[in-house]
């Protein structure tokens, strides 16, 4: 049975333009680009390469303003770290009840370290509320962080249009986004339509680049301060030795990205959008959440009433369907995602989340072959609920109340 993996949320695939552009890095390139003699200063040129294509593919901002990291995480702790550090006097942090917890953790840590932070909540379809974002903005506001594309739902926020609005209202705010989602996936001018932006995180694994290379863009002038101390690499902003062949690949697809943005995103939507149509049309009591705004061309995350996630995973996966849990169960808690929590997903549904992301990888036998098979796996195990009536196909009248008497 061929595999279809639709989890390009978690990671993608190399692609074989990507992999042919590192594989000289990893054998006959191999030296390290801060040693002097001609061989390795070749490899430093090609890093410098990488830099200034990836700048060019975010409106052609300025080379010297992308650091190379090992991963997003990585750069959202280098740029939440890093502003605290260069910003003593200031204690307040801005975020959202979305983000991922490589931004929502940080954030954590810093409020038991006494820093005050604010958690902007979103609504039914994960939209945030512009009216809560100018009231969250306070004078000893120092950093506001939050995503350009939910991992989940893959909701868009307006992080351009909230980025102006906090430097008009106070310039020496410091704006973060982590835009892992959305990089290689939609256009990003940084230096137009985002000039306002300060930093921005990004990882390669997302977009067809190999896992274990991320970047951090960290406009010029922005107060940030090292977080990794140990060496001159990156102009002294991020110590050691730079993951060169990776860093190429990962200039490689964003180029790639770019280049096939007008072919991929339309054809990749439609795709989206006729599993999703087939689904509502086949299975009853789901919702399609964050449908109700703007989206990611990629990501479904659909909540079937009165099943489990892990369940739906496991008999997925024995159709030889690779897909995502909106819910933490299968990393061994019971809890829910914070995600569909805070999106307020009903407490029938909130545990059968399952997260279909697409890529361009992605064909229309793949589609169909999951409108085949994913109801038939609902439908299997919702005859072996006790909240369901098999003979009527609906939720037992009283299948809340029961429900709701366990959560």
């Amino acid at each position: 049975m061929d595999t279809i993996y639709v989890d390009n949320n978690a990671t993608t695939r190399v692609a074989p333009e990507v992999y042919r552009a590192m594989v000289p890095f990893l054998t006959e390139h191999y030296f390290n680009p801060s040693s002097m003699y001609q061989p390795a200063q070749a490899v430093a040129a090609a890093v410098s390469d990488a830099r200034r294509r990836i700048a060019q593919n975010f409106g052609g901002v300025r080379p010297d303003e992308i650091l190379f990291t090992s991963c997003a995480t990585e750069s959202n702790n280098m740029a939440i770290m890093g502003a605290v550090k260069a910003n003593p006097n200031r204690r307040h942090i801005i975020t959202t009840t979305v983000e991922h917890p490589a931004v929502l953790e940080v954030c954590k840590d810093l409020a038991r370290g006494g820093y005050e932070v604010t958690c902007l909540p979103v609504d039914r379809h994960g939209n945030l509320d512009v009216a809560d974002f100018v009231r969250a903005l306070r004078p000893d506001t120092l950093l506001i962080t939050i995503m350009h594309a939910n991992n989940e739902t893959g909701v868009v926020f307006p992080v351009e249009e909230l980025a102006r609005v906090a430097k008009e209202t106070d310039p020496n705010i410091v704006f973060h986004t982590d835009a892992t989602q959305s990089v290689g996936k939609l256009p990003i001018d940084l230096a137009v339509d985002f000039k306002y932006i300060d930093m921005l995180s990004f990882s390669g694994h997302k977009l067809h680049a190999p896992k274990g290379v991320g970047a951090l863009f960290l406009r010029r002038g922005t107060p940030v301060r090292p977080v990794m101390i140990g060496g001159h690499q990156e102009s002294g902003r991020r110590a050691g030795t730079e993951n060169v062949a990776f860093i190429v690949g990962l200039a490689a697809a964003m180029d790639l990205a770019a280049e096939r943005h007008d072919q991929d995103e339309p054809r990749i939507r439609g795709l989206r959008d006729r599993l999703e149509t087939a689904l509502a049309e086949r299975i009853p009591n789901i919702e399609i959440n964050g449908r109700g705004a703007p989206r990611m061309p990629n990501t479904s995350n659909i909540a079937c009433h009165y099943v489990e996630g892990e369940g739906m995973l496991y008999q997925l996966d024995a159709e030889g369907v690779c897909a995502s849990s909106g819910s933490a169960c299968t990393s061994g808690s019971l809890e829910p995602s914070h995600v569909l929590t805070a999106l307020g997903v009903p407490f029938t549904a909130v545990h059968g989340s399952i997260r279909f992301s697409l890529s361009r990888y992605n064909t229309d036998a793949d589609v169909d072959h999951i409108i085949e098979v994913f109801p038939r796996v609902v439908e299997n195990l919702r005859n072996l609920s006790p909240y369901w009536d098999q003979s009527a196909n609906t939720p037992r009248k009283n299948a809340a109340e029961l429900i709701g008497k366990t959560h």
